[in-house]
């Protein structure tokens, strides 16, 4: 989980409000300009006192973490030995090469580095996460976020990310949003073995190809399923295939009508899946992570019914193209070729509990066929 600071050093109607709710959010830091804001903020978050003006107080209060500008407050490290039992922290301004020199000197000796980059370009942040890494920097970087979206996109930048934001709040709900957009992964999910009973030539149809923005490894694919209760591991064109390159970013998933999982445990129709949506890449353990669709490719084809069923009697069918070199995943990551599929194999599947509307789970009577 990366840190998530709330800046409330600017106040205004909704503060309190905002407040409350980062509170309620459990978000990991407070930043106030005054020991005063900081003074009734329950123990479960932290304090973090980021002062405006040239000088700082005599008595830092209940401040936790105190993040200071040296050029007008001192240097953390002597600050830090002056006042045992308070954390002091760096503030910089990345503008040009020598502040971004400052930059990676600080992500590689402060305990706490509060970095604002002026230019909209991400890459001064790639160059100090290599630099703290590089120099095993113990320290957490915080960088400044305009918004939620440049949040999401902070934590991650080189994969890492930085290790949290700070946010000023346009509006109440930004404290949701940015808990949100910090959580670093997806949970995983039960899979489950489904055993093949049947397959059918359907005749012809359209058909989805999901061509995403990353790279899926070989035992990794996308959920699709005819029913929301239950869906087939469809493997990625990672493996190589006679007549045509592999294409490690595609998966050809099946029927327009097919269900998809995405994050959050929505389901989306293939067909409605549009550049920038949103699907869930989900490998043979049921370790998952949320990739962007680049583009969706849907074409008239041959079609295949599978039925398949789990050990507990749910039935699952999927549709997808009738073509040797789309596959499923089995066990152990093992590849079927769809069209040799034949009763009795086993391949791998997710079982969701929930009825869909709109594809939001919902406790209400659904009848699939």
């Amino acid at each position: 989980m990366k840190l998530c600071w709330l800046d409330l050093r600017k106040k205004n109607d909704f503060t309190p409000a905002v407040l409350e709710e980062a509170v309620h959010q459990r978000l990991d830091g407070v930043v106030a300009s005054s020991v005063a804001d900081l003074a009734d903020l329950p123990p479960t978050v932290k304090k973090v006192l980021f002062p405006d003006g040239p000088e700082l107080p005599e008595d830092f209060g209940q401040a936790d973490i105190v993040i200071v500008t040296p050029e007008k407050h001192g240097e953390p490290a002597v600050l830090a030995a002056r006042h045992p039992g308070v954390e002091f922290g760096r503030y910089v301004e990345i503008v040009d090469a020598a502040t971004l020199e400052v930059a990676c000197q600080a992500a590689a000796t402060e305990r706490w580095s509060l970095l604002w980059f002026r230019d909209p370009t991400k890459i001064p942040l790639e160059i100090v996460i290599a630099a703290g890494k590089a120099a095993k920097g113990t320290g957490s970087l915080i960088t400044v976020a305009q918004d939620v979206e440049e949040a999401e996109i902070i934590f991650g930048v080189l994969e890492l990310g930085s290790d949290g934001v700070m946010l000023a709040p346009a509006k109440v709900g930004d404290a949701t949003a940015l808990k949100a957009s910090a959580v670093s992964r997806t949970p995983d999910l039960d899979m489950v073995e489904l055993t093949i009973t049947a397959t059918s030539h359907i005749g012809m149809g359209e058909r989805a190809c999901v061509d995403t923005v990353t790279h899926f490894r070989q035992d990794e694919g996308i959920l699709v399923g005819s029913h929301s209760k239950g869906m087939i591991l469809c493997v990625s064109e990672t493996h190589p295939l006679p007549y045509m390159p592999t294409r490690p970013f595609r998966v050809n998933a099946g029927a327009i009508h097919s269900y998809t999982l995405s994050k959050n445990s929505r389901t989306h129709y293939l067909s409605e899946l549009t550049a920038g949506s949103k699907v869930l890449a989900v490998d043979v353990k049921g370790q998952t992570r949320v990739v962007a669709v680049g583009r969706v490719k849907i074409e008239s084809r041959p079609l295949l019914s599978v039925d398949a069923v789990a050990a507990d009697g749910t039935t699952v069918n999927l549709i997808l193209q009738d073509d040797w070199h789309v596959r499923v995943l089995g066990p152990g990551g093992v590849v079927h070729n769809s069209t040799e599929l034949k009763p009795g194999d086993v391949v791998l599947g997710y079982l969701p509990t929930a009825d869909r509307h709109v594809g939001y789970p919902i406790d209400e009577f659904c009848l699939e066929k």
